[in-house]
């Protein structure tokens, strides 16, 4: 298939050109912009020197359409729910890494990006593209919305406990930490050197854009899930996020017993690991890969379950995930081009 990938100066986009040069299925990758055209990718990332050698082209959203048969979208919210609409009218798949396509409620999207939403009719072709969980939907699908970073991370380890109902989901507090990569390309004083190294920042206190989407996901999973408590932080390093989530179960458990039920869950799946006893996981033993890695602890005397979750926020989070999306929409296996071992130390 020809490969479009619009944004592809961003990290996501650069991700993507890296994960891709090695799929089988990818005949050839164009990459599109708004405002570099006639730039060499390699300009901008000269990790790239020697794998692609083209210009980024102009965008023209029929012109995209009509070249391609699959668009990545690693643009910034509000620019992908308007390109969506046009690429899909004239046929191509399309996979949105921004959070444009996410929630299907307009109204509270509105709220909490401050723009307006996408049309209803365009919300409601899109899947939610959480892999391991809407591979049905998924497989149906034209228009992907990708999940966002720390809700993957999240969804992935509270899923077990939400669905099976052994976690009272009001009690849910979930405590995060990103990498600065998370906060994108262009320069800010939040993400400076000067004011990010030796540094640990709480930022977006009870406002941050994915406290509706986690919340969306788990209410449909279980209709008594209401209101969560997320915080994130920002660390000094690039790559990861660790999600430790906590909630009170719902009767008296064991570890072994919850280690039992992640295990059963994610046994089929390819890019999920879960910790053995006494093991909890690290963002470095993720980096660079599609790996979820999550670790299960509970203590007896608060009655109170611990998951703690780790992801590369820019592959699992971002384009990772995006990739392993349009492999099982076009039903190759979903670890197509993502047998990428982590780097480590």
């Amino acid at each position: 298939m020809k490969v479009g990938i619009i944004g592809a100066t961003g990290y996501g986009g650069a991700d993507l050109l890296r994960l891709l040069w090695q799929h089988p299925e990818a005949e050839e990758i164009i990459t599109y912009t708004s405002s570099k055209q006639d730039l060499h990718i390699h300009e901008s990332y000269p990790h790239l020197t020697a794998m692609y050698e083209q210009k980024l082209e102009e965008l023209d959203a029929q012109k995209v359409a009509s070249e391609v048969d699959i668009v990545f979208l690693a643009t910034p919210p509000g620019v992908s729910s308007e390109l969506t609409a046009l690429l899909a009218q004239h046929g191509a798949q399309v996979i949105d890494l921004s959070g444009d396509l996410r929630l299907e409620d307009p109204d509270t999207y509105t709220a909490w990006y401050k723009r307006p939403s996408a049309s209803s009719n365009l919300l409601n072709q899109a899947v939610y593209g959480l892999s391991e969980w809407n591979q049905a939907e998924i497989k149906e699908a034209d228009i992907i919305a990708n999940p966002g970073c720390y809700p993957t991370a999240i969804l992935l380890g509270l899923a077990p406990l939400i669905k099976e109902g052994l976690i009272d989901p009001n009690s849910i507090i979930i405590d995060a930490k990103s990498g600065t990569s998370g906060a994108g390309r262009t320069p800010s004083l939040m993400t400076h050197f000067s004011e990010m190294n030796e540094n640990f920042k709480a930022y977006q206190v009870n406002t941050h854009k994915h406290i509706p989407e986690i919340e969306q996901v788990l209410k449909s999973w279980n209709d008594k899930a209401g209101a969560i408590t997320f915080q994130p932080h920002l660390v000094p390093m690039v790559r990861g996020i660790m999600a430790t989530m906590y909630g009170v179960s719902i009767k008296p458990t064991s570890e072994a017993a919850l280690r039992g039920l992640y295990e059963e869950t994610y046994n089929e799946s390819r890019f999920v690991r879960i910790r053995p006893a006494g093991s909890y996981p690290a963002t470095k033993e993720v980096y660079g890969s599609n790996f979820c890695d999550i670790g299960i602890g509970y203590d007896e005397r608060t009655n109170r379950i611990t998951v703690i979750s780790v992801i590369d926020n820019v592959v699992k989070g971002a384009s990772g995930q995006a990739i392993q999306n349009w492999n099982i929409m076009n039903g190759w296996d979903e670890a197509t081009g993502l047998n990428v071992v982590p780097t480590y130390p």
